[in-house]
């Protein structure tokens, strides 16, 4: 199925500029009514700085209440005379404080500021239940790491220290707890409603829910993807469920088939295009093996991502396929892989990849995957492609696997974090580990992690937009 709504174009990545030279447009003069620092109930390791006043922008010049290093927050627009409110992040557990609110103003060309006075602010200890790591490597991981941790989605810096978490309601924010190009987090909501399809739920960097965000026409929605847009609008993987006789394939007489449908939802919950295999594929598009029995997992869509050209990269589990969709007509571009793959591959085995995960556009032509289980040499691997779509073919230019090899069934992912630099998670086996464009293991998260299905690199805590290599 394909509807669009007119004109509705597909807007692919937004980033989140924050100020930073402490004016505004404004040109307001910087007044301080009052400031007070609390603690923010999302967890220990921040603080809530609340002021009244007025001015352009304003942010935190804190310190440990015994060091002489100061630190900044980024600035934030100041946007009422009431109560206004800067978060800091990344806190030490059980640490004392001192903070200063700085606002400032713009009066024609000079720049005003004024600092309140101190503010004391003593962290919490850290959760007895929230996980801990450790990392090491010879070269360290710059900015943070986000994954989910249940019931927790959480932040670790290069050092493995967990540097923000957010506790969700059990069973957690599931495997999938992401950050967005808009700068905000998401994770899964289990709400108290056993009826209710629970919703994604979009966080900010201080960890206050924003909004819910569900599959348009009472769809289900799939924990496995939702991307964000600067609108308000997001594209979100859904379940489609259909009843059909499969006696003639040897399965089942009332089988229930599900298929994974793509969906842009507006910032409203109105669908603007839906995309749907059951227009597009067979059920015999998969191994037999899929569709036996009476609940049949057709597709199993796990990731999708944005081609150069704007155009939809689906990833579908069950099929072994990669396919790329026109998001203007619906139609299927190419298949890669599975049983209707309409690809020669170069330099790989064949199958080229099997039950693959998080594939990632890195450039033109170019996207990577964790192959999870398609490897001649037995191990899941990491692997990027280079694709000519006129000829038809895809080339396997890099391709390595943890150290030292493992196997997940289920789950990983992988992300270009530098032109020649990528993140892996290796899913179920507890790994997680950076290579370089050789396969040099060059960090890792010590011991075992658990489950990391998603794990992805940001800059700032106060901005938590993944790095985006192209």
């Amino acid at each position: 199925m394909l509807r669009r709504a007119p004109g509705a174009l597909p807007v692919v990545y937004a980033l989140v500029v924050a100020c930073t030279d402490g004016t505004g447009p404004q040109g307001i003069a910087a007044r301080i009514d009052s400031a007070r620092v609390v603690a923010n109930p999302n967890m220990e390791i921040s603080a809530l700085v609340l002021f009244g006043g007025a001015g352009d922008s304003a942010r935190v010049r804190y310190r440990i209440a015994a060091g002489n290093a100061d630190s900044l927050t980024p600035a934030v627009p100041v946007a009422s005379a009431q109560q206004d409110t800067v978060a800091v992040l990344g806190l030490l557990p059980e640490t004392a404080y001192d903070l200063r609110l700085v606002v400032y103003g713009g009066q024609a060309s000079s720049i005003d500021s004024q600092v309140s006075d101190p503010l004391t602010f003593t962290s919490g200890p850290l959760p007895a239940d929230l996980p801990s790591y450790a990392a090491s490597g010879s070269t360290s991981l710059s900015g943070y790491l986000v994954f989910s941790a249940a019931p927790f989605g959480i932040i670790i810096d290069g050092s493995g220290r967990v540097v923000w978490y957010k506790r969700f309601p059990l069973p957690g924010p599931s495997l999938n707890f992401m950050a967005q190009p808009t700068g905000a987090l998401v994770g899964r909501l289990a709400t108290a409603d056993a009826a209710d399809d629970d919703p994604f739920v979009e966080i900010d960097p201080a960890g206050f829910e924003r909004r819910q965000l569900r599959c348009a026409a009472n769809r289900p929605l799939r924990f496995h993807d939702l991307l964000l847009l600067a609108d308000g609008s997001y594209w979100i993987m859904c379940d489609e469920t259909r009843t059909m006789d499969l006696t003639s394939l040897g399965g089942n007489v009332a089988a229930q088939v599900t298929g994974t449908t793509i969906q842009h939802v507006d910032a409203a919950g109105a669908l603007l295009f839906e995309w749907s295999p059951f227009d597009h594929f067979e059920i015999t598009d998969a191994d037999p093996s899929v569709y036996q029995g009476p609940a049949v997992n057709w597709t199993h869509g796990n990731i999708f991502d944005f081609d150069t050209d704007g155009n939809l990269l689906l990833s579908f589990r069950s099929l072994d396929e990669i396919t790329k969709v026109d998001t203007q007509s619906g139609a299927v571009i190419w298949r890669m892989g599975g049983l209707r793959n309409q690809f020669t591959f170069d330099g790989s085995p064949d199958p080229a990849f099997l039950r693959q995960h998080n594939v990632r556009v890195v450039g033109p032509d170019r996207f990577i995957i964790l192959d999870n289980l398609g490897s001649s040499s037995g191990e899941s691997r990491y692997e990027r492609y280079v694709v000519n779509a006129g000829a038809r073919t895809a080339t396997l230019e890099q391709s390595y696997g943890s150290i030292s090899g493992v196997l997940t069934a289920i789950g990983g992912s992988v992300q270009a974090v530098d032109p020649d630099r990528y993140l892996v998670s290796f899913g179920t086996e507890g790994r997680v580990e950076l290579f370089d464009a050789g396969g040099l293991k060059l960090w890792s998260i010590e011991g075992n992690p658990g489950y990391v299905f998603r794990a992805q690199r940001i800059r700032s805590l106060y901005a938590p937009v993944p790095v985006l290599t192209r």
